[in-house]
């Protein structure tokens, strides 16, 4: 009796001593793996590294760590941890064949934030929407539109198509068709605009913007307009120099026509 008593108080006393050990191992780990990932973030951080790929970096750090640790626990409790992984494996097998579509989304999202096509704060035009980006996600991006409605977009349909992003560089140039009348004086046309152009200090002189006669339409001479400005003045430029120009032209009397045809009548004699 007092042997097999014996046996068990041991038996207890292993088990105990292994939990215990466990127990220590993962409370030990999980802070480990915490201070570990918060000390990437703060140094990423630190570095001017752009938010998203900081806190993104940083949960991915932590979630690999604390894996490694639970493991690491349960080999504490003479678990094998071989078979663990295999299960774990096999079951990671399982749940993305049933979530492939969030899969995509996921390493849609990885890429994003690797290679920064764009930024929060981007207007860009992506996934068949334009707005400002307000938020990178691991599943989706964020934007807003002008007038203040909020899209999400899967992020692998942000992938998966062409992104254009009007914010990335520093310069844009305005394009502007500029139409008169067949019977205006081109070069007084060409010499206004160049003043206008040159009276508007958005605009800017290196590169010198292009004005040319760009074709001879059915109802009009069309002029090209393309002067360059900073990415932020962009708009603005554009609809001070559409109003000028019209007022411009009314003072000069050089007109804007509209699409029109001249019909001939024959009389038969």
């Amino acid at each position: 009796m007092d042997t097999n008593v014996d046996g068990i108080m041991d038996l207890v006393t292993s088990y105990a001593i292994k939990i215990a050990l466990a127990v220590v191992v993962y409370i030990v780990g999980k802070w480990l793996a915490n201070l570990i990932a918060d000390t990437m973030e703060k140094t990423m951080s630190a570095k001017n590294v752009d938010a998203t790929v900081a806190r993104f970096t940083r949960n991915i750090s932590y979630y690999a760590l604390l894996t490694m640790v639970i493991i690491a626990a349960m080999g504490q409790l003479g678990v094998q941890t071989a078979s663990f992984v295999a299960v774990i494996g096999a079951a990671g097998l399982a749940i993305g064949f049933a979530l492939q579509g969030s899969l995509a989304n996921f390493a849609a999202g990885v890429l994003l934030i690797l290679f920064r096509p764009f930024k929060a704060g981007d207007f860009i035009e992506a996934g068949g929407a334009s707005g400002v980006v307000k938020e990178i996600s691991i599943f989706s991006t964020i934007l807003t539109t002008g007038d203040n409605k909020l899209i999400v977009i899967a992020n692998n349909a942000v992938m998966g198509g062409n992104i254009v992003n009007y914010s990335a560089l520093p310069t844009r140039r305005v394009d502007m068709v500029v139409g008169v009348g067949y019977s205006a004086d081109l070069a007084l046309v060409k010499k206004t605009l160049q003043e206008l152009v040159e009276a508007d200090e958005r605009i800017l002189k290196d590169p010198a913007a292009t004005i040319a006669v760009s074709e001879l339409a059915d109802s009009s001479v069309n002029f090209v307009l393309r002067p360059w400005v900073n990415t932020p003045d962009y708009w603005g430029v554009f609809f001070d120099l559409n109003e000028k120009i019209k007022i411009r032209f009314d003072e000069l009397g050089i007109e804007i026509p509209f699409p029109q045809m001249d019909v001939h009548i024959e009389k038969q004699a």
